[in-house]
């Protein structure tokens, strides 16, 4: 059993409120790319409230502001499940629902195994690689890191 896994943060702030019909697509199709998550190999955890989606926690005043945290076994595993599954096509999409992004919007870290990182915990590794870049601490797919022995 590995003794790190995971972690991985992204954020993006919609183009519209979450009930118009210019995202209706994205938050209509959150729960079946949930459910890609939730039975992708290597997948262990993700936030989520009563809806089933991580939506409606209030992470900034900013309703529109939205999050993803999730643990994985593996950078593997996350990339196959962004890359290679039906959550592909949604990812392509981004910029119709989401505002650009003038800085990083998106972090992965190792954690212990067992650990469920806390949202402040996640916020405070985005505001790392905003202000340092890359590291062992705070990285993206462009630049990994191995997990800590």
């Amino acid at each position: 059993m590995p003794d790190h896994h995971l972690a991985q943060l992204n954020v993006g702030r919609l183009v519209a409120p979450k009930d118009s019909p210019i995202v209706a697509d994205f938050m209509d199709n959150l729960e079946a790319i949930n459910a890609v998550a939730d039975t992708a190999p290597g997948f262990i955890w993700r936030l989520q409230d009563d809806s089933g989606n991580a939506t409606g926690i209030a992470v900034t005043e900013d309703d529109s502001f939205v999050i993803n945290l999730s643990v994985w076994e593996t950078i593997e595993d996350l990339h196959a499940y962004v890359y290679r599954s039906e959550h592909t096509p949604f990812v392509g999409r981004r910029r119709e629902w989401f505002e650009p992004h003038a800085e990083p919007h998106m972090t992965m870290w190792w954690i212990e195994a067992g650990h469920v990182p806390r949202i402040d915990e996640a916020m405070a590794r985005l505001e790392l690689i905003r202000q340092n870049g890359p590291s062992l601490d705070a990285f993206t797919f462009k630049q990994t890191f191995p997990a800590p022995v």
